[in-house]
Order: structure tokens, then sequence, then C-alpha cells
């Protein structure tokens, strides 16, 4: 007996299977993603009132406050220089403690998981172990600064020329392992006949590194560059843990801000309106760091 023709054909089931599978992730993704980026945009052109669930339509003039707002480019200038400061630290300390770790020596693994644990601990824990270490007379840096001679130290977190840098150099402290980590995979993903052939050419050290190793790792150091920006411009929990955003003001941060707005004042149109002007920032600076980058197409 004849067997009829299949209702579906075998790539067209294999497509509905493929996308049966994705369908609980779409459907997670546009909840959690792609509504509340919608929703916050409709947000910050109203007047939204969170007690009673009621809106009133404002246009753009959250856009117009926020951008004569004092405070809100102060922050915005607090998290532009806590940028310039942890982004090209943290990609340097990344870059060099993964040549470090790279090399062959006993304690290899020992060290690469020492410089990447801090980045596994929580904010909390990691903002609650340096305040108690930048304390100003009890804290292990004054301890350890009063034996190196400096026996009266400022206190780091109370002082405006201070409390930025503390809040980095606690920040490299917790996420320079992740860069490392990358970097890593990056070398090793250099084939060693390169620096072989280098080498035998009479290459230094510094030739290798510069003709070699920095090529190899283009593409990372695009990705590790963008991602740190961004990450660098989203700085919160840090900041509202070790200062609260004092002294004076001197470390409040632009999500911190928004945060204030939002969740102190209630101003969740204008905190929406804000975080849209932020992520016009991150956007611009990405694009720049993209177009800056050397062309690829020769890889």
């Amino acid at each position: 007996m004849k067997q009829g023709r299949p209702f579906l054909r075998s790539s067209t089931r294999e497509a509905i299977s493929g996308y049966l599978f994705a369908l609980p992730y779409l459907l997670f993704f546009c909840m959690f993603v792609v509504y509340p980026v919608f929703h916050g945009f409709w947000l910050s052109l109203h007047d939204f009132n969170v007690i009673d669930n009621s809106s009133t339509w404002m246009g753009l003039a959250n856009y117009q406050t926020a951008l004569h707002d004092e405070t809100f480019w102060k922050s915005l200038r607090n998290t532009a220089y806590f940028t310039v400061l942890s982004a090209p630290l943290l990609v340097l300390a990344g870059l060099l403690l993964a040549m470090g770790v790279n090399r062959e020596f006993k304690l290899k693994g020992l060290f690469r998981l020492i410089f990447f644990s801090p980045h596994v601990l929580s904010i909390s824990v990691v903002g609650s172990l340096w305040v108690w270490m930048l304390q100003q007379k009890y804290g292990i840096i004054a301890q350890a600064l009063g034996a190196l001679g400096w026996h009266n130290p400022p206190n780091f977190l109370f002082t405006p020329t201070w409390a930025m840098p503390a809040v980095v150099v606690t920040t490299v402290w917790w996420t320079v392992g992740f860069n490392m980590t990358m970097f890593l995979a990056g070398l090793q993903d250099i084939s060693q006949t390169l620096y072989e052939a280098a080498a035998i050419d009479g290459a230094s050290a510094w030739q290798q590194f510069r003709n070699v190793t920095l090529p190899g790792l283009r593409r990372v150091m695009l990705f590790v560059g963008v991602q740190q920006v961004i990450a660098s411009f989203q700085i919160f929990g840090q900041v509202f843990i070790m200062t609260q955003g004092g002294p004076y003001g001197s470390t409040r941060v632009v999500i911190q801000y928004i945060y204030e707005n939002a969740f102190k004042y209630f101003k969740t149109g204008y905190a929406s309106a804000m975080a849209y002007l932020v992520f016009l920032v991150i956007l611009i600076l990405s694009v720049i760091q993209l177009r800056l980058q050397p062309d690829q197409g020769a890889d």
C-alpha cells in the first residue's frame, strides 16, 4: 500500500522543534528584557505616581529637566571620572596578570585561582571587607602604610580627594580576575609557532609582544575594553556600600542618583529619563571604541 506524503517536510519539522525549544527563553527574554525597555521609555515620557499607579503625560519634559539638573551632570562627571581611572587599569592589569599566569611554573593553577577568586564574591562582601580594610586607625591598609612610614594616612573613604580612588582600587581588586581570564583565553589561542618564528628572526621580548601578542589579542582587547566601559558606567554597589555617595557628593555616581530619584523620591518617570540618557552616553562611547579599533578584515 502506497504511503501518503508526510504532512510536514523534515526541514520544517526541525525548524518547528527548534522554535519550541527556544520558546521558553524567548518568553522570559520578552518578559524581563524587551518589555521593561519599552515600558521604561514609556515611563520616561510621563509623571508616574507609584502610590496610586497613575500617570500624567510629560512628553520630553523629564529629559529637559535632566539636561538642566546640575546634580545629574555632577553625578555623570563622577561616573566618567571613575571610568577614566578604572577602565584602563582593569584592562592593563588583566593583561599583565594573564601574561604572568600563562607562563609555565609549578603554582600556575594556584595563582590563577587566587587572582580570579575575588570575582566570585558578592558586592556586599567586597564592599564591607574594604570598608574595614580602609579604616583610618585600625584598618589593615593604615597598618601597612604605618609600617612603611606613613603614620597618619587620611581617612580614605571620608576625604573627597581619596574616596573615588579608594572605590577604584576596590573595583580593580574585585573584577580584574574576569579580564585576566579573557586575556588568558586569548593568549592560549595564539599559535606558539608565531613566537618561535619571531625568536628565530631575532625579535626581542618586547618586539614579540608588540608584533605577535597584541595583534593576536586584538579582538579580546576590543571585547574587554567595551564591556569594561559599559560596566564602569553602571557602577553602583561599591559606592552605595562604601561611601553612600559621599563625602559631599564626590562619589555620587549617576546610577545612584537614578536610584535615589526612583526609590527615595518616587520620581519614576524622571529616573527613567535619566536612565535612557545614560544609555545614550554608553552607546556613543561603545560606538567610538568600535570605530577606533583597527580594521580586522585582514585576520
